[in-house]
């Protein structure tokens, strides 16, 4: 009998607590646009954060609200913006994809050492000692950390250097915040021409240290007929705005610091 009773009022009071919460939810009910529902249903949902807000959920309530445009996501392709502009009754408008590229290339086989380094194999803290291992202190350091924050397999390292695969790259910025030295930097995913290079150091400095490093002497600067690239600090800079895609810079330059694929001088 003591056994019913308490069944009895377990049951009883299951009874009233899921009668409360019923209760409750009608109360404390919150509409959910059903915009918010579909963009983020749309979105990559990568939550990398690249786009400026906290996730692709708060992404969506930002497009939703008409705070964020429709292109707003960078991972997303142009085919996902259009859905979302579809939605929103915009234009996704055109977006010049920008992909993480690592401006160096003093691989293990090209560029001086001060010293053999055998600590933890981390950026940071080979960074932590005399700004690392390598002469050129401008440098990938090689240890990988930006491809261990990468979740799109987007990143290698190949002989002390780290290589982002542009296809691959979503844009999310992880790699950009985690590299010590401010090696990787954003460039036109169009663009194939890039100065593979981050030290303004004078151009005796630089052969002192690495082998294929820019020297500021300025022959691509001269031989560009576009006035598309210039030597701004003894680091040649490209203006991504003006290049042609001629190659002649690639061509020209004694380092071969500058990069680029010259096939497409072949083709033309």
């Amino acid at each position: 009998m003591v056994i019913i009773k308490a069944v009895g009022v377990l049951g009883g009071l299951g009874i009233l607590a899921g009668a409360l919460l019923a209760v409750a939810s009608k109360i404390f009910h919150v509409e959910v646009d059903q915009k918010v529902i579909e963009v983020r249903n749309i979105l990559p949902g990568a939550n990398c954060g690249a786009c400026g807000f906290p996730g692709c959920d708060g992404l969506a309530n930002a497009i939703a609200e008409g705070k964020a445009p429709a292109n707003a996501c960078p991972v997303a392709n142009k085919e996902k913006h259009e859905q979302i502009a579809a939605i929103m009754g915009t234009t996704a408008g055109e977006t010049d994809k920008k992909v993480a590229h690592v401006i160096c290339q003093g691989c293990d086989s090209v560029a001086k050492k001060k010293f053999e380094y055998e600590g933890v194999k981390d950026c940071k803290a080979a960074a932590a000692i005399q700004g690392g291992d390598k002469s050129c202190d401008k440098g990938c350091l090689g240890y990988g950390n930006c491809k261990v924050v990468c979740d799109f397999d987007a990143i290698e390292i190949v002989d002390g250097l780290a290589i982002i695969d542009k296809e691959k790259c979503t844009s999310c910025g992880k790699c950009l915040e985690e590299c010590p030295k401010a090696v990787i930097t954003w460039v036109p995913y169009k663009n194939n021409v890039i100065v593979a290079c981050n030290n303004k150091d004078f151009g005796k400095a630089v052969k002192d240290v690495c082998t294929v490093g820019c020297i500021g002497c300025k022959i691509c600067e001269k031989n560009c007929e576009f006035d598309a690239i210039h030597v701004k600090d003894n680091l040649a800079k490209v203006d991504y705005d003006k290049c042609t895609h001629c190659m002649v810079c690639v061509q020209k330059c004694p380092t071969k610091s500058i990069r680029g694929d010259l096939t497409v001088i072949e083709s033309n």
